[in-house]
């Protein structure tokens, strides 16, 4: 039997699949390192083209599940706030590369703006149209290259615009028509989020990544599929740096991401680094690309880069401040952390909030926990280390949230704020605790009565999936107004307890029927359980650990 193990629910990352498969599976992504879950592609079909002609984009193997919560426009508002930008009500939005359409998909269901997006990729459109469907949420999903897409007359302009794995892997020809898209539809005050490969993070590995390319074009068997092609290609260049090259030498972290990849899911490695266009760039050249659409640098889109206390030492910090051109100073602080993937938010005119409105709106966003309270640990991570969190401070205000009800920064604040406890404190720990993903915004009553619907739509088609792959390890919440972490074991419980299963062993005993089913086993500290008994007994304490701390949490959500 293929062996399935528990572990967290890290978010995902690009170039990771962490959260994409089952947490209990053997599942996909890094970093942090992957394993896989999802059955291995049929790498013995006949050779075809493996680029989209048009858009450069892998076609021989389809993407992974991925969502991402930087494309959810409430957690756009909520970054923007934080930095004291205006953010403009989001009434319409679009995705462009929405690959397998989780991301569009979940928050189209789960909240009242109107989505659109395209992929160029025929089997992704049709799996998010399903998904689209079963939801009810009428969002528009096209199946046209970014050159179709872009020369259509016939859309709304747009309040957001997303592009996650799409920019640092498109030809110049597409990244133009890209900028020109979101020049004519952004709204002025619109925002965009866009992901992309930086330097110079990728500097050490952008020759390996060039070697196994080559590999895999030159020495590549007629026939073969591209799963086995970069299976060589690893092979291969883990050889080459066995023979001792002085580049080894020079770039001794080329070795480390060479290792990782080989842990890596194969479709992910396929669409990362084996499409015809792959280019890093710095910062500043981003800004100089984004020009033409009037798009300013508003911050990051992911809020661990806000956290500088466990980034950069006092010096850094120190030197960042004297720097005052926001494009230098952005480049420079990756140098510092060695940035290597970028996840950034611009808008297009950009106006700063006078300090008492910022507080004003503050106090009225809204936030939930959705970790169990007692697996909130406190320490926060960052490029320089690990910190301790304050228990006088994180404390009473987890405490506060532990039922997981909505609550205000203005309710917190009255609830636990006081002469030690400050304002400024109680921001701080909010913004980490976002960061660490225990918190996250919440929408407006009346918008999360209207997607309820959708989302317990989306959720049961998603848990009907469940039950014979373990592709897609994230539900919806129309309380958050997008995707929660949940895996395939725990997307097992839950099938079990839509079909009237209501006792924790009867969920076991349902998720074992269909682990049985696919010759899996359940992983223990990393070694497969053999016997039917020790896998139920493994089931039987995960189902209890579930109905106790992790339903709750999703009731609360409204997952179910």
């Amino acid at each position: 039997m293929a062996p399935c193990r528990h572990a967290a629910r890290p978010w995902p990352d690009k170039g990771s699949a962490a959260g994409e498969q089952s947490a209990h599976c053997r599942g996909a992504r890094a970093p942090p390192s992957p394993d896989h879950a999802s059955p291995s592609p049929d790498t013995s079909r006949p050779a075809r083209a493996i680029h989209d002609e048009t858009t450069g984009t892998m076609i021989e193997i389809d993407y992974t599940h991925g969502y991402y919560q930087e494309l959810n426009p409430l957690r756009a508002r909520l970054a923007l706030l934080f930095a004291g930008l205006h953010c403009p009500i989001m009434d319409t939005a679009c995705e462009l590369g929405f690959g397998q359409g989780m991301s569009i998909n979940l928050h189209a269901a789960a909240s009242p703006v109107a989505w659109h997006g395209t992929d160029a990729n025929p089997a992704h459109v049709a799996f998010a149209r399903e998904i689209a469907r079963a939801a009810g949420s009428e969002a528009r999903l096209a199946a046209e290259p970014f050159a179709e897409y872009a020369a259509r007359r016939d859309m709304p302009e747009f309040d957001f615009i997303g592009l996650h794995g799409v920019w640092s892997w498109v030809s110049a020809e597409n990244k133009a028509l890209l900028v020109d898209f979101i020049r004519r539809q952004l709204k002025p005050g619109g925002v965009v989020y866009v992901s992309y490969n930086t330097l110079p993070g990728w500097a050490a590995f952008a020759p390996m990544r060039h070697l196994l390319v080559t590999h895999a074009a030159t020495l590549g068997a007629a026939g073969q599929g591209i799963v086995e092609r970069i299976d060589q290609a690893l092979e291969f260049t883990e050889a080459l740096l066995a023979a001792k090259p002085l580049f080894a030498d020079h770039h001794p972290t080329a070795g480390q991401k060479l290792a990782q990849c080989k842990r890596q899911d194969r479709a992910y490695l396929a669409h990362e680094f084996f499409t015809r266009d792959w280019q890093p760039m710095h910062f500043a050249e981003m800004a100089a690309s984004l020009a033409p659409a009037l798009l300013d640098f508003a911050c990051s889109a992911h809020f661990p880069d806000h956290l500088d206390m466990v980034n950069l030492n006092q010096e850094q910090r120190a030197f960042l401040a004297e720097i005052p051109d926001p494009v230098l100073r952005e480049g420079v602080r990756d140098f510092f952390v060695n940035q290597w993937f970028r996840r950034d938010y611009w808008v297009k005119g950009m106006r700063r909030l006078p300090p008492v409105r910022q507080a004003e709106l503050l106090t009225e966003a809204r936030l939930v926990l959705q970790t169990p309270r007692a697996e909130v640990g406190l320490q926060v991570r960052g490029v320089l280390g690990t910190a301790e969190m304050d228990g006088r401070i994180y404390g009473p205000l987890l405490d506060q949230l532990a039922d997981h009800r909505p609550r205000s920064l203005g309710q917190l604040e009255r609830s636990v704020c006081t002469p030690e406890l400050t304002r400024a404190h109680l921001h701080e720990a909010v913004r980490i605790l976002v960061a660490a993903g225990h918190l996250a915004p919440v929408q407006e009553e009346a918008a999360v009565k209207r997607a309820r619907k959708h989302t317990d739509r989306c959720n049961a088609h998603l848990l009907h999936q469940a039950g014979c792959s373990d592709a897609v390890a994230i539900l919806v919440s129309p309380v958050t107004g997008g995707g929660v972490p949940v895996d395939r074991v725990e997307q097992l419980f839950l099938l079990a307890l839509t079909q009237g299963r209501r006792q924790p062993a009867e969920w076991a005993a349902r998720a074992w029927e269909t682990l049985v089913a696919e010759g899996r086993q359940l992983l223990r500290e990393g070694v497969a359980l053999a016997t039917a008994a020790d896998n139920l007994d493994e089931l039987h304490a995960l189902a209890d650990r579930f109905a106790a701390r992790r339903l709750p949490v999703l009731q609360a959500l409204q997952v179910v």
